[in-house]
């Protein structure tokens, strides 16, 4: 006797919905107009707990989405790699600024966040993606920028 069970497959679908023309979306020229759309868009929380997002940019620089990440405790959240690309790659985006904030409102970069970056960078090269910026950003106001301070993909 031939016994067949139907095999099921989840079905994955591409989609992208931009109802904003290209000239009227914010362009990214330095990181002061990235802290600017980021903390224009963060919400209350900022002093609370850090948050992870992430801005989708096109060839032109120009803020194609806010993707939040992830949410997390007073000292930290987690950040998965596969996701944020995910979000890149369906999100059609050439390049993205990653962003995090700090609720003690110290602007210092820790180990952790020198070495995602570094991760991210890597990651981006490989997937054609690549990673303008890393900002932290504190409720006091003012931000670290990874690309002023360090150079980044240089």
């Amino acid at each position: 006797m031939d016994y067949k069970v139907p095999v099921h497959v989840p079905e994955i679908q591409l989609t992208y919905k931009n109802r904003t023309k290209a000239r009227d979306r914010p362009r990214i020229t330095c990181s002061r107009d990235a802290y600017w759309v980021l903390e224009s868009n963060w919400g209350g929380q900022m002093a609370l707990l850090e948050e992870f997002n992430i801005l989708l940019l096109d060839r032109s620089n120009r803020v194609m989405a806010l993707c939040r990440i992830s949410k997390g405790g007073i000292s930290g959240t987690v950040v998965d790699l596969k996701i944020v690309f995910a979000a890149a790659l369906k999100g059609r985006a050439s390049s993205i600024i990653m962003a995090h904030n700090h609720p003690s409102s110290n602007l210092r970069p820790s180990g952790a966040d020198i070495e995602l970056t570094r991760r991210f960078e890597q990651a981006g090269k490989v997937l054609g993606i690549k990673v303008l910026d890393h900002l932290i950003l504190s409720p006091d106001g003012g931000y670290y920028s990874f690309g002023d301070e360090m150079a980044m993909g240089r």
